[in-house]
């Protein structure tokens, strides 16, 4: 079986994306590796501050180890929007494949210093963990919206460029760096989301050496996923569809039986719903017929 380095370095070579996925239970965490073994395809298991306070660090990643281990599968988990050290101490001593800080929020000096320094303590407790960084700000919570993110940076004078993205990548040693490029967290409600700015997506690829990742990924409409996934893209994160899925999946089932009452049951058509959302980008992002 693969690590997720060497499964970041087929998607390089294949020009493809790995697929990442937010959970809150276990209902949607089977969806996900459910649909990643249909179509036999390495998956990304996320889960933000939010997420793992509620399901447990140890706990999600013993969860996601425990599925690697049985089907002896390349199922990785990440610990998603990580914005203090302690966080990402945790997540790494937990095992988490990879960890992400968050100072999108920051200046952009002290992005760099905060980011090389939790890039220095995950490598401490585990030398194979994969650093992500974030550079530009999209928003921060993975919901329905009626407008654009407070702050978000869509218009493309205000986005990070090649020169500030290389710099980042060089004085932090991150992995991978996630910039903004016109994406942003949440899906508008009754339109799309912006559109990605693909060449500024190219030109940072080019700059910086390292696999981008888009994050904010519901919403955006498929050609530019292809087109970003050519430029240069091989993270892609989707988080509110799959929430809203989960509870059209509640909804749906309580349709059925108003009077039912056993979590397993009602769970089982959440499970449904979010398969159907995650095979769906798996297939777009892994150039598979659909």
């Amino acid at each position: 079986m693969k690590n997720l380095r060497e499964c970041l370095k087929d998607a390089q070579q294949q020009k493809i994306a790995i697929g990442h996925f937010n959970i809150s239970d276990i209902a949607a965490l089977l969806a996900i590796f459910d649909a990643a073994r249909e179509l036999n395809l390495p998956v990304i298991i996320g889960l933000s501050e939010g997420e793992r306070g509620f399901v447990g660090v140890r706990q999600a990643a013993a969860l996601v180890k425990s599925l690697r281990e049985e089907y002896d599968y390349p199922i990785f988990i990440n610990a998603d929007h990580t914005y203090t050290l302690d966080g990402i101490k945790k997540a790494a001593e937990a095992g988490f494949d990879m960890v992400i800080f968050d100072g999108a929020k920051l200046s952009f000096e002290e992005n760099i210093k905060q980011t090389k320094a939790a890039a220095e303590i995950a490598r401490s407790i585990n030398p194979n963990i994969l650093v992500e960084a974030e550079i530009g700000y999209i928003g921060s919570s993975s919901k329905l919206l009626d407008s654009l993110p407070e702050g978000a940076l869509t218009d493309e004078s205000a986005l990070p460029s090649a020169e500030m993205a290389k710099k980042f990548v060089t004085e932090t040693g991150i992995d991978l760096i996630a910039p903004a490029v016109g994406n942003i967290h949440g899906m508008l409600k009754n339109m799309p989301n912006p559109r990605l700015k693909i060449n500024r997506i190219r030109e940072i690829a080019e700059a910086c050496g390292v696999p981008l990742v888009l994050h904010g990924g519901s919403g955006i409409v498929d050609s530019d996923f292809n087109e970003a996934i050519e430029a240069g893209i091989r993270i892609i994160h989707i988080n509110t569809e799959i929430r809203v899925a989960w509870r059209k999946g509640i909804e749906e089932a309580f349709k059925a039986d108003a009077n039912e009452v056993t979590p397993y049951k009602i769970l089982a058509s959440a499970r449904q719903e979010v398969k159907k959302i995650v095979i769906n980008r798996l297939k777009l992002f892994n150039k598979i017929a659909h």
